[in-house]
């Protein structure tokens, strides 16, 4: 067998727009850098609620406006998309500002903290004709691309089994230990175990979830067994209490795709062909976080062929995501 080559087209090539920031936190730090460096996307707002935070932003990265207030950057007619990456608890309000003032909008992973708020944000879209997505940035980098063609190839035979896992120690003073702000490995980690067990099974009919807290305000780890329709299993972990792998496997009948870690950012994975032979597929793991402009692009493509969402990471895959987040929500207690 030979590795394919990823079909994602050269982000330089996309159409360019002009894209609002809400939220100068570290992701749009990260975001906004990876715009300049690696497409012809162009940053030309910024807001906070707090004007010398939004100074700030807007001098270290060029920005031309900033704004103390996000629905002074929404009636800004000069921006053509906006990026939202406030709290995951303000995501659904402020895509639903954009929308309703007329903006084509990206939010930051979550979509919203949970799968009915997610759905309302992409049915407010499509009735005001503008675009929204979220910004899964993983499942738009070349990696994943190839493993979706080796998926669709069915070389690896019946998929029966899915391992992943993404574990971080934080300290208690981040703010993945707020509770206010939906805290908790869940929608900060977890999400990328989720979306990639919907990536590989799709949704799944059962989830069974187990957890631990890290304190008496919030969940520290959760592990859970996910089946499909045929019985098939997938398995992930997330927590905050401990540095894990953070690798994950796809498992089939005829050979086994491993990701090494961290699984979800650029880099290489190894295809085991069972009784075969093994095939490296090597990326350029430097790019690191540099790789959210993938999703920025795909975005401005979508845009640019009036097309309502993204067809590589859509919205329903974004509820269905978040909908096996609400199952072991609501199995262990976890409330935002």
């Amino acid at each position: 067998m030979t590795m394919p080559l990823s079909r994602v087209p050269d982000p330089m090539d996309a159409p360019s727009f002009r894209w609002g920031i809400l939220g100068p936190g570290w992701i749009a730090h990260r975001f906004t850098e990876s715009l300049k460096k690696y497409s012809t996307q162009q940053v030309v707002a910024v807001a906070s609620r707090n004007q010398g935070r939004a100074d700030e932003f807007a001098a270290e990265h060029s920005v031309p406006k900033s704004f103390g207030s996000y629905d002074a950057l929404l009636a800004d007619p000069d921006v053509d998309i906006v990026y939202v990456a406030t709290p995951h608890t303000e995501h659904h309000a402020c895509a639903l500002a954009a929308i309703a003032a007329g903006k084509h909008v990206l939010v930051e992973k979550p979509l919203a903290v949970d799968a009915a708020r997610a759905a309302e944000i992409g049915a407010a879209a499509a009735a005001a004709g503008v675009f929204a997505g979220e910004a899964m940035w993983t499942k738009f980098l070349p990696k994943f691309d190839v493993i979706k063609q080796i998926l669709d190839s069915g070389e690896l035979g019946p998929i029966h089994t899915v391992l992943v896992d993404h574990g971080e120690h934080f300290t208690t003073d981040h703010r993945i230990y707020d509770p206010t702000l939906a805290g908790g490995p869940l929608l900060d980690l977890g999400t990328y175990d989720a979306s990639f067990i919907h990536f590989v099974l799709g949704a799944p009919t059962s989830v069974t979830a187990v957890g631990q807290p890290a304190n008496d305000e919030l969940n520290g780890q959760v592990s859970a067994i996910l089946t499909d329709a045929d019985g098939n299993h997938a398995v992930m972990n997330t927590t905050i209490l401990s540095d894990t792998p953070t690798v994950a496997s796809i498992c089939g009948r005829d050979a086994t795709l491993k990701i090494k870690g961290p699984f979800f950012m650029p880099g290489s994975f190894t295809l085991d062909l069972r009784g075969r032979e093994t095939i490296v597929y090597r990326e350029d793991k430097g790019l690191q976080v540099d790789g959210l402009h993938f999703a920025a692009v795909d975005a401005a493509r979508a845009i640019s062929e009036e097309r309502p969402e993204s067809s590589v990471h859509t919205i329903a895959d974004a509820v269905e995501t978040l909908a096996i987040i609400d199952s072991i929500r609501e199995q262990l207690g976890i409330e935002y």
